[in-house]
């Protein structure tokens, strides 16, 4: 890494630096060799500032009806999970869980990617550097420096990071973990480890990440919460949860939800009637439960003020819209239009949210952990009341359905499975993060329950219904109420579920999908097999670091 230099050695021109940011300009040359003599740097620059420089420097960029910066990730529209690697170093190497998703990198080439990454922020004529926090607790936040050459990345980080306040701004110092985007600038390919001109580069030991070859602002949010799954377990025993969490008015009340794309994470947290802690990324310590965010980073494919009335209410001055089309006259976005991509997103802070909890923590532990899954073949029943180590078995499954027909050649549902409902940003083996969980359960004495929001009665290409979700609603209710761990159970087969016989304002027959099943008994019985034998293949990956206990909780055949 570059060593500490002496500045007036380095700049013989005798350019008097900006006196207002001496220090900083000194700083951010020492650790990164950026030229403030010939880049213009903006260090935590307004809103409105940002907005004019995206609007004139960067194609794409607009203002659309409601007054949110429309923004253009260029080529790259999603997260480039295959080209995410971690530096292979001695202080996190027998640590990280490695293999697909954790490649290693050399030292060696982190440091060519690096010099690549800085020599084109030193070709800017101007760059943006925002500081921040990630996490709200403050015994366990860390401080995070963002250097980027887009304005769009800039407020999309200024969003998504807890914003401090101008005292705490004034003593931040040096960042904890640093950031630097030159995603519009590729990586070399022939530079030993790369397998395409993309490459996001954490390294442990530096703290610091590279981005080169993308420009879709999620790498930035993600590698973040990739580098809270390490630090916060690793440094300080807190567990990193991929989830979004709320708070009834009673104390205590803490829900924690956990789910896949598409299971109603967001949709189930956000509730009029209780605060909303986070929508996405959490952390659960010995003091309670904290969100790692100071904003939200929602999906806006078919969003309507009916459906998702505080999304769509909160896409205003400040928020970015990512790769939406709209009317070039009138400025409306079409949320239907999916042209240029199927994952339009939102970046807005989370006090657009009209509910949410500031600051965004509770000293309450959760009462209540709800993984959620969409089951498209329609026999996971629609609650289930789990067992320490069925939550392990199901939370380092992941499950979720893939609908029939999203693909070319996909014909029925896809089982897909994501450790800890969060697998691409995982760095520890998913057993340690299951453990943690559950040794957390077992001392708070917290409910465990696997929710299923997808079909009843059979499956979604056999004639199978959704299940509505004014029941699943109704489920919801008796979990908060406490009613419904008080109720009276039978014994799901093949999975072991322990499954309620009544829920309130729920009807009975749907409860237990043995019983709702519309296509005949043996039918249903080929079906729970085939589910419990996909569950059993997955969990063969995971298997050697698993207690008897825990792999006994999976599906009995």
């Amino acid at each position: 890494m570059t060593p500490a230099v002496n500045i007036t050695k380095l700049h013989p021109k005798g350019v008097e630096p900006n006196p207002d940011h001496t220090e900083f300009e000194e700083e951010i040359y020492e650790t990164a060799n950026i030229d403030y003599t010939r880049v213009h740097i903006q260090h935590n620059p307004s809103v409105a500032s940002l907005y004019e420089d995206a609007l004139v420097y960067e194609s794409g960029s607009a203002i659309n009806s409601t007054g949110a910066l429309v923004a253009s990730s260029g080529k790259k529209t999603g997260r480039s999970p295959k080209d995410k690697r971690i530096v292979d170093e001695p202080s996190s190497v027998d640590k990280i869980w490695w293999g697909p998703v954790n490649k290693k990198l050399s030292e060696n080439s982190w440091l060519i990617n690096r010099e690549r990454a800085i020599d084109y922020l030193n070709t800017r004529s101007r760059i943006y550097v925002v500081d921040a926090y990630a996490g709200w607790d403050p015994k366990y936040r860390i401080k995070v420096r963002v250097v980027c050459a887009r304005a769009y990345h800039a407020l999309f980080m200024r969003n998504m990071l807890i914003r401090p306040t101008e005292k705490e701004l004034a003593n931040f110092g040096k960042p904890d973990f640093t950031i630097y985007n030159a995603g519009a600038f590729p990586a070399n390919r022939y530079t030993s480890g790369m397998t395409s001109n993309t490459s996001v580069d954490i390294n442990f030991k530096e703290m610091e990440m590279l981005i080169l070859g993308t420009e879709y602002a999620g790498e930035m949010k993600k590698g973040i919460f990739t580098v809270m799954f390490y630090l916060m377990p690793v440094m300080h025993n807190v567990l990193t949860l991929h989830s979004s969490a709320n708070e009834g008015p009673e104390k205590g009340d803490v829900t924690v939800f956990f789910g896949l794309s598409g299971t109603g994470k967001t949709t189930l947290s956000a509730d009029p009637h209780r605060l909303l802690i986070g929508d996405d990324e959490h952390c659960w310590s010995d003091d309670g439960v904290f969100n790692i965010e100071g904003g939200c980073y929602a999906k806006c494919v078919g969003l309507s003020a009916e459906k998702e009335p505080d999304i769509f209410n909160s896409i205003k001055f400040g928020s970015v819209l990512e790769n939406v089309v709209f009317n070039p006259d009138t400025r409306v976005v079409d949320y239907n239009d999916t042209t240029l991509t199927e994952n339009t997103r939102c970046s807005y802070p989370i006090e657009y949210i009209p509910n949410a909890k500031i600051p965004c923590l509770t000293n309450n532990h959760p009462t209540n952990i709800i993984l959620l899954t969409c089951d498209a073949r329609g026999v996971i029943p629609p609650i289930s009341k789990l067992t320490n180590e069925q939550v392990m078995y199901h939370f380092i499954s992941g499950y979720t359905s893939k609908m029939a027909g999203t693909e070319e050649g996909v014909t029925e549902p896809e089982a897909t499975f994501s450790a800890c409902f969060g697998q691409p940003f995982l760095v520890l083996h998913p057993m340690q993060y299951a453990q943690m969980l559950s040794d957390k359960i077992t001392k708070h004495k917290a409910n465990a329950w696997l929710l299923n929001t997808g079909w009843i009665g059979a499956s979604v290409t056999s004639g199978g219904k959704r299940c509505p979700l004014k029941y699943t609603r109704a489920i919801l209710d008796a979990i908060h109420s406490g009613e419904l761990a008080k109720a009276n159970y039978e014994t799901f087969d093949v999975f072991g579920f322990q499954i309620p016989t009544s829920v309130p304002n729920v009807p009975a027959n749907i409860l237990n999908p043995a019983r709702s099943w519309t296509l005949g008994a043996d039918d249903f019985k080929v079906e729970v097999n085939k589910l419990g034998s996909l569950f059993q293949n997955n969990f063969e990956t995971y298997k050697s670091r698993a207690t008897p206990e825990v792999i006994a909780a999976g599906p009995r055949l």
